[in-house]
């Protein structure tokens, strides 16, 4: 006991450390960088340019760095969105307070009233950003505005305006975010994944059973998450080239990543299958499901053959022969478990996991025809 708090201790403090220097990273890449960049010349130019604006609108400078902030986004598509929902936020909550000012003066329930009026309306069916706009806007014209709601209201709206359309502009203009190079390398992590599962399950098929290593039995959820991932980096990609000047120069990109991300995931599905079949096989006495002793050489050889057939798929020159060399081991599998079969003993089990390993050959041949 006296031993387990120091090392809760530092197990705790290693992986607050860890989480910081991930935090740090993320807070100075390089894009994030960009970002800051772009955003304090924005904000600079909504300023000076706001200054230029005729009275009484230039009394109200300060909201157009506030519009600049609040349109820049990493990528163009998400930065023109949310301008345009905080201006149309921005409107209806001006219209709110200006339907309650004209009966209301600057009380307490005045406040009360336009507040909760606009968050009434914030909640109007894709609002996105707008719904946080509504209120904050109608309780400024209310309180500030005073007297002169319809001069403030109409400074408010310009002023802010201002700083969108610069905050889009510069976004669209200087160096605009452009996510597709992460396509690959996800994906890749998941197909060495799927990749490294098989191995797994092949090592495991050739131990005495039950096999001392079942990390391979337990790594459904860690599949699911790094396909997630790769996903989600194809879906950041697509958002990024959304009115990007320059996606012109990579829709193959794109369009290769989409197709790479389907082929995977359909492999994914596969592979979580041989998974589920083994680990049952293996662990669970009653399930119904075995594996002949007599069966586990070649199934152990045609889950390897798939393995490097996946870890190839990106090597044209190298394929074929893993492809050829892969569906020989499956044969080979199919035969002697087709003899085994004639003996009446059960060969279910085996069967479902080549008819798996078939289909990731063929997603793989399908998706290298179409490369």
């Amino acid at each position: 006991m006296p031993l387990t708090f120091p090392r809760t201790v530092r197990s705790l403090t290693s992986r607050g450390w860890s989480a910081t220097a991930s935090g740090l990273r993320g807070a100075v890449a390089t894009e994030r960088l960009l970002l800051a960049g772009k955003t304090a010349l924005a904000a600079g130019l909504a300023w000076a340019l706001a200054h230029l604006m005729p009275a009484p609108l230039d009394h109200y400078a300060y909201y157009a760095p506030l519009g600049a902030l609040v349109s820049m986004y990493p990528t163009v598509a998400d930065s023109l969105r949310n301008g345009l929902q905080s201006l149309v936020g921005l409107s209806l909550g001006i219209g709110v307070a200006l339907l309650f000012g004209s009966f209301t003066g600057t009380s307490a329930v005045a406040v009360a009233l336009v507040v909760g009026a606009g968050v009434v309306v914030g909640g109007l069916p894709r609002m996105g950003t707008a719904r946080e706009w509504v209120p904050m806007a109608a309780l400024f014209v209310l309180v500030l505005g005073g007297d002169a709601r319809d001069d403030f209201s109409f400074a408010y709206l310009a002023q802010v305006g201002l700083g969108v359309a610069l905050g889009v502009a510069l976004n669209w203009l200087v160096f605009p975010p452009l996510r597709v190079q992460a396509i690959s390398p996800a994906v890749a992590r998941i197909r060495n994944a799927l990749a490294e599962q098989l191995e797994d399950m092949a090592a495991a098929v050739g131990e005495e059973w039950p096999p001392e290593h079942r990390d391979w039995s337990e790594r459904e959820d860690s599949l699911a998450r790094t396909a997630a991932g790769a996903r989600r980096a194809v879906e950041e990609a697509e958002v990024s080239a959304r009115a990007n000047p320059r996606r012109r120069h990579y829709r193959h990109t794109l369009s290769k990543g989409l197709e790479d991300l389907r082929a995977i995931e359909r492999a994914t599905f596969q592979v979580q299958d041989v998974t589920d079949v083994l680990a049952s096989v293996i662990w669970e006495e009653h399930a119904g499901t075995t594996v002949p002793a007599e069966l586990t050489p070649e199934l152990a050889g045609a889950l390897s053959a798939t393995a490097e057939a996946l870890r190839t798929i990106d090597d044209p020159d190298a394929l074929d022969a893993a492809l050829d060399r892969a569906q020989e081991a499956l044969d080979v599998l199919s035969g002697s478990y087709h003899e085994v079969a004639a003996r009446q003993t059960s060969v279910t089990a085996t069967a479902a996991i080549g008819l798996a390993l078939s289909r990731i050959l063929r997603i793989i041949r399908s998706h290298a025809s179409r490369a």
